[in-house]
């Protein structure tokens, strides 16, 4: 595990300790990428990239052997993945099995459960992070949703400029007060516009709003234990998006948050073949709930 040195949160750092331990994660072999091609699949006026993954068997059976010895990767966490501390309760960590450059974790210092609602601390973490580096934030909440680890993180892919499939339907969205649905997505969903001032307390009021208008909000109020339902959530600085979920995947094609951005993995030839004669829109109004 190495030496548990803690980096205190310093702002406007973040991009450059991205990249520094990128390095060291290659370096020491902690950080193994994870080879895709890809194709670009247009459906119902999203480009959607569909990746497909050349060695998924390295991920399935490192989860195999966690499985088996029933190991929590973020506790203890790996310090060769370990980018900094970013409050009293969450830290950095880059993600082991990386398709994409610099997609970093925001993993809860002790144990909470991925089946939680968020909190206030989560979004304060998150929103240090996206005020320091721009990008797509999404958070898999639950098995059902594409999560595969139970200890609560929230996950970062950075884009300066990034470019994202799902922008064309969140640009068409009539928003009446602030939230609103794409005419281009056939699944339940809402979305949900970020004005540039907000902070942690009104992101926050915003996600819970967004559970509210699709009905899977903690009816109590208190917003304390485990969701209702599965459910994604994703975003950016400027929108944020919770797609209720139903199951995990159609035609063995799993799907987590980054499916509902346009970005989708297949296995193998096989699923792509399937994939592109259903039509990625068709896989997504599947295994999400019913607008």
């Amino acid at each position: 595990m190495g030496d548990r040195t803690r980096k205190p949160w310093q702002p406007h750092t973040l991009w450059s300790k991205l990249q520094t331990q990128t390095q060291h994660g290659l370096a020491t072999g902690a950080l193994r990428s994870i080879d895709t091609d890809y194709e670009v699949v247009p459906d119902s006026g999203v480009a959607f990239i569909v990746r497909i993954l050349t060695n998924l068997n390295r991920k399935a059976q490192a989860r195999k052997v966690q499985r088996q010895k029933k190991t929590n990767p973020f506790l203890p966490y790996d310090q060769d993945l370990y980018v900094t501390d970013i409050t009293d309760t969450h830290v950095c960590l880059l993600n082991k099995f990386n398709i994409v450059d610099h997609h970093f974790l925001i993993v809860t210092r002790g144990f909470e459960s991925q089946l939680n609602w968020l909190t206030l601390d989560d979004f304060e973490a998150l929103h240090h992070c996206l005020t320091d580096v721009a990008g797509l934030f999404f958070y898999n909440g639950g098995p059902a949703a594409g999560a595969s680890q139970p200890h609560k993180h929230l996950q970062v892919i950075p884009g300066q400029s990034m470019d994202l499939p799902i922008e064309t339907a969140i640009q068409a969205t009539k928003f009446v007060d602030e939230m609103g649905q794409s005419p281009y997505l056939p699944y339940g969903h809402k979305i949900i516009r970020l004005a540039p001032g907000n902070n942690a307390k009104q992101w926050l009021k915003h996600y819970r709003r967004l559970l509210s208008s699709l009905d899977i909000d903690d009816p109590t109020g208190q917003w304390r234990g485990p969701q209702r339902c599965a459910y994604n959530l994703l975003g950016t600085r400027n929108w944020m998006m919770v797609v209720p979920r139903c199951q995990d995947d159609y035609l063995g094609i799993s799907v987590n948050s980054l499916g509902f951005a346009g970005s989708l993995l297949v296995k193998n030839k096989t699923q792509m073949d399937q994939l592109k004669k259903i039509g990625p829109m068709t896989l997504l109004k599947q295994v999400a709930q019913a607008i």
